[in-house]
Protein backbone atom coordinates (compact mmCIF):
# COMPACT_ATOMS: atom_id res chain seq x y z
CA UNK A 1 0.00 0.00 0.00
CA UNK A 2 1.35 3.18 -1.03
CA UNK A 3 1.71 6.36 1.77
CA UNK A 4 -0.83 8.36 0.42
CA UNK A 5 -3.53 5.23 0.36
CA UNK A 6 -2.09 4.89 3.86
CA UNK A 7 -2.91 8.48 5.28
CA UNK A 8 -6.39 7.88 3.34
CA UNK A 9 -7.05 5.07 5.40
CA UNK A 10 -5.92 6.79 8.98
CA UNK A 11 -8.50 9.17 8.22
CA UNK A 12 -11.25 7.08 7.29
CA UNK A 13 -9.95 5.02 10.94
CA UNK A 14 -10.56 8.73 12.64
CA UNK A 15 -13.70 9.97 11.62
CA UNK A 16 -15.49 6.51 11.91
CA UNK A 17 -14.30 7.19 16.12
CA UNK A 18 -17.11 9.82 15.96
CA UNK A 19 -19.64 7.66 17.15
CA UNK A 20 -22.04 10.84 17.96
CA UNK A 21 -22.43 14.00 15.28
CA UNK A 22 -20.89 15.93 18.06
CA UNK A 23 -17.45 14.37 18.34
CA UNK A 24 -17.47 13.72 14.18
CA UNK A 25 -18.19 18.03 13.98
CA UNK A 26 -15.44 18.25 16.74
CA UNK A 27 -13.29 16.15 14.31
CA UNK A 28 -13.98 18.21 11.42
CA UNK A 29 -12.84 21.02 12.96
CA UNK A 30 -10.20 20.13 14.46
CA UNK A 31 -9.22 18.88 10.81
CA UNK A 32 -10.15 21.34 8.68
CA UNK A 33 -10.65 25.40 8.33
CA UNK A 34 -14.02 26.65 8.53
CA UNK A 35 -13.63 27.27 4.72
CA UNK A 36 -13.21 23.87 4.22
CA UNK A 37 -15.86 22.87 5.98
CA UNK A 38 -18.05 25.37 4.25
CA UNK A 39 -16.83 23.61 0.68
CA UNK A 40 -17.59 20.33 1.29
CA UNK A 41 -21.19 21.07 2.56
CA UNK A 42 -21.66 22.65 -0.41
CA UNK A 43 -20.19 19.83 -2.60
CA UNK A 44 -22.85 17.28 -0.39
CA UNK A 45 -25.28 20.04 -2.02
CA UNK A 46 -24.19 19.79 -4.83
CA UNK A 47 -24.93 15.92 -4.97
CA UNK A 48 -28.83 16.81 -3.69
CA UNK A 49 -29.58 19.40 -5.65
CA UNK A 50 -28.27 17.28 -8.92
CA UNK A 51 -30.55 14.59 -7.23
CA UNK A 52 -33.50 16.45 -7.51
CA UNK A 53 -33.27 17.65 -11.05
CA UNK A 54 -32.33 20.90 -10.65
CA UNK A 55 -30.34 22.18 -13.35
CA UNK A 56 -26.10 22.78 -13.44
CA UNK A 57 -26.23 26.34 -13.90
CA UNK A 58 -28.69 26.91 -11.13
CA UNK A 59 -27.25 25.25 -8.66
CA UNK A 60 -24.07 27.30 -9.28
CA UNK A 61 -25.75 29.98 -9.03
CA UNK A 62 -27.59 28.74 -5.79
CA UNK A 63 -24.44 27.95 -4.01
CA UNK A 64 -22.20 30.51 -5.24
CA UNK A 65 -19.65 27.44 -7.21
CA UNK A 66 -18.72 27.70 -10.33
CA UNK A 67 -20.23 25.89 -13.04
CA UNK A 68 -17.10 23.64 -13.01
CA UNK A 69 -17.17 22.78 -9.76
CA UNK A 70 -20.89 21.78 -10.10
CA UNK A 71 -20.02 19.61 -13.03
CA UNK A 72 -17.21 17.97 -11.21
CA UNK A 73 -20.31 16.74 -9.02
CA UNK A 74 -22.49 15.60 -11.49
CA UNK A 75 -19.66 13.42 -12.77
CA UNK A 76 -18.88 12.04 -9.61
CA UNK A 77 -22.92 11.12 -9.63
CA UNK A 78 -22.53 9.06 -12.93
CA UNK A 79 -19.41 7.26 -11.61
CA UNK A 80 -21.39 5.90 -8.31
CA UNK A 81 -24.48 5.10 -10.74
CA UNK A 82 -21.63 3.04 -12.81
CA UNK A 83 -20.68 1.29 -9.69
Amino acid sequence: MNTKQQYIDELIQHLLEGDTAEKLENTLHDLLTENEIDEISKRLQIFKLLKSGMPQRQIAEKLGVGIATVTRGSNALKRQQIK
